[in-house]
């Protein structure tokens, strides 16, 4: 039995209703120990049993992409280890890479509390957390201690944010700075331009804006790490077609599709216990069940733009192994979870990973590549 799903979740969700960011920020607060002492007692012990219980090695769910090995196709998102101090922790919890971060150049607080907000009742959450991290600097100094001390079997990212005090105009700046601190630390880097919680943010997401960005970052990677943009699920079909044509102009390693959503339509959720407002009349992003088919339906539309050749990382709505499969089967060569994570507990990476294989098996595949875009191939968007 799955004592997460069946005893600590509903104690904690239903019947304690613990506060979403204190919970968040106990839970990271462990891992990061896990991730700092690991090497010895007894978190060293710790770590062994994670391992044995959470992961699941099988040569057919590997890839190499953009010059990197992942042993499996789901990460974690960003947004859980904003500043990276369990950076070493989560190949222990099954996953194949991990995004830390969104960092912003500028260190921030975030926006007022309350500001993280679980929706049960749809599956979903809802954040309007503002980018709160310790800024660039911080992180950069603290994964270069940690990369002394750790070897990290899986690709780790950096999602990088504009801060808030940095004016729109000079945003090309506020990326080229953090990304300066942090270009040797990450395994590739993300350009998050689709968040709803910082003022303004999405606009950068126009072609003209982005663009700028984007040319300052390529000029300063003279090592060429793989760089991303993350994009809303807001977007018209046409403003994705730019961001694809940046992407290829600027020889982008892929697209993350995508971010939270503030769409509104079709939620269960009347009332959030912690404000007594409407899910409607609060400010923020929703991620989870909600988010799932439109995420799917961005990923099938950018791989027929593309044929294929820009790949895409998958993210929005994945709580089981078939919701996995449709967007790896959609397009999506990596996947990425968070709220189904939080929902289904860790033991969901190896459940996710088992039913892939059991895919690949009934469709007579011998790797999770060949699946890659297997039902857009044969649909017409």
């Amino acid at each position: 039995m799955d004592i997460y799903k069946f005893a600590i979740r509903p104690l904690l969700f239903n019947v304690v209703k613990t506060d979403s960011e204190w919970l968040h920020q106990q839970t990271i607060r462990n891992f990061s120990w896990l991730s700092q002492t690991g090497d010895r007692p007894p978190a060293s012990w710790v770590n062994q049993r994670l391992k044995q219980s959470l992961c699941l090695y099988d040569s057919r769910l590997e890839q190499n992409l953009f010059g990197l090995n992942f042993p499996n196709p789901v990460g974690l998102a960003a947004g859980f280890d904003k500043d990276g101090v369990a950076a070493g922790i989560w190949s222990n919890l099954g996953f194949g890479f991990a995004e830390l971060g969104t960092v912003t150049f500028h260190a921030q607080p975030g926006n007022p509390r309350p500001r993280l907000f679980r929706l049960p009742l749809d599956k979903a959450a809802l954040n309007r957390m503002g980018f709160n991290n310790r800024g660039a600097a911080a992180m950069a100094a603290l994964l270069a201690e940690e990369k002394q001390k750790l070897t990290q079997p899986i690709p780790i990212g950096i999602n990088l944010g504009k801060s808030k005090i940095t004016p729109l105009e000079a945003a090309a700046q506020d990326y080229l700075d953090s990304f300066r601190y942090l270009k040797d630390l990450g395994d590739y880097f993300v350009v998050n331009v689709s968040s709803p919680n910082t003022p303004g943010l999405r606009s950068l997401q126009d072609a003209s804006m982005l663009s700028a960005i984007l040319d300052l970052l390529q000029q300063e990677n003279t090592t060429q790490k793989p760089i991303f943009v993350k994009i809303a699920p807001d977007l018209e079909w046409s403003a994705i077609a730019d961001i694809i044509t940046l992407a290829k102009t600027y020889q982008l390693a892929g697209i993350i599709a995508t971010n939270t959503t503030i769409r509104r339509d079709g939620l269960k959720t009347q009332i959030i216990d912690q404000t007594g407002k409407s899910p409607q009349d609060e400010a923020g992003g929703i991620s989870g069940e909600p988010l799932r088919d439109r995420s799917t339906e961005i990923i099938r539309f950018i791989w027929q733009q593309t044929q294929g050749q820009i790949p895409i990382i998958g993210v929005g709505g994945i709580f089981s192994p078939e919701d996995a499969w449709e967007k790896i089967t959609a397009g999506a060569s990596l996947i990425q979870v968070y709220t189904g994570w939080i929902y289904e507990g860790p033991l969901m990476v190896r459940r996710i990973l088992a039913g892939l294989l059991s895919k690949l098996e009934e469709s007579g595949l011998t790797s999770i590549n060949e699946a890659v875009g297997l039902q857009t191939k044969i649909q017409k968007f």
